[in-house]
């Protein structure tokens, strides 16, 4: 049965429920929906580790999507109210594909959900770049504690032409196992840092600032970027505005762009 009523509790599902054909029956979306501008104007149900239930409840969905672990809980009530839920847990860049293709299937849009996938995977690897030489670059999700970045994330580091100063945290699904010390930040000596505090702006300046981070080469150099956590901590179609952003900045240093 095709869903007719379609609740999204991230930004992630909203973006793939609208680009797969679905945005008319999308009748609830997270607060945190950035993509596409369209699906702001939907009534607000969720943050992403809370949730209006009753407010999800009054909107009678036949679907909720949802993105993560974290939002078992949430899913656990809906599924006890009777709702249809389907939460994705994507990690990889891979795992991303899958779940767009599975979430257009489960919008009854199976068809369009394949093409979005194949279109992502396709212009991911457009951007794939071989430079002779690949700078080191730390990627920053969180600033107290330093978290470093996802496994995605690092993905498309690798992908852009650098190389992940942390690429052995790249299995490590939960954000508490991807807490760095700054001292070995320091130690690895990052020749470009990327900062992305998801929900809040990065403080460049602060962050070259840090006690003992004068001597890393990314400081000495000016080379600090910020990508906006929408465009990069989103794992769904939203990941090649960040993508396109980390290959102009690793281009940029390369002299690959």
């Amino acid at each position: 049965m095709v869903p007719r009523r379609i609740v999204c509790l991230t930004a992630e599902t909203t973006e793939m429920a609208f680009a797969v054909g679905a945005g008319d029956r999308v009748v609830g979306v997270s607060g945190y929906a950035v993509r596409p501008a369209e699906a702001r104007r939907r009534p607000k149900v969720a943050a992403f580790r809370t949730a209006n239930v009753e407010r999800i409840l009054g909107l009678e969905p036949d679907l909720v999507l949802g993105f993560s672990d974290l939002q078992a809980e949430i899913a656990m009530e809906l599924i006890r109210s009777g709702v249809a839920v389907l939460i994705t847990n994507q990690r990889t860049l891979a795992e991303t594909a899958e779940a767009i293709a599975l979430v257009g299937a489960a919008c009854g849009e199976p068809e369009r959900g394949r093409e979005l996938a194949r279109w992502f995977a396709e212009e991911l690897e457009s951007l794939r770049r071989r430079p002779a030489w690949r700078p080191r670059v730390y990627f920053e999700e969180w600033n107290d504690p330093l978290i470093s970045g996802i496994a995605w994330v690092g993905e498309l580091i690798e992908l852009c032409g650098g190389e992940d100063i942390f690429p052995e945290l790249r299995g490590c699904r939960s954000a508490r196992d991807r807490v760095v010390d700054g001292a070995e930040v320091v130690r690895r000596d990052p020749e470009v840092i990327v900062a992305s505090w998801c929900g809040k702006k990065a403080r460049l300046d602060r962050i070259a600032a840090r006690p003992g981070w004068e001597g890393v080469s990314a400081v000495r150099a000016g080379r600090l970027f910020e990508v906006k956590s929408p465009d990069i901590l989103a794992p769904g179609p939203s990941l090649l505005y960040g993508a396109r952003q980390l290959a102009a900045i690793i281009g940029g240093v390369t002299g690959g762009v």
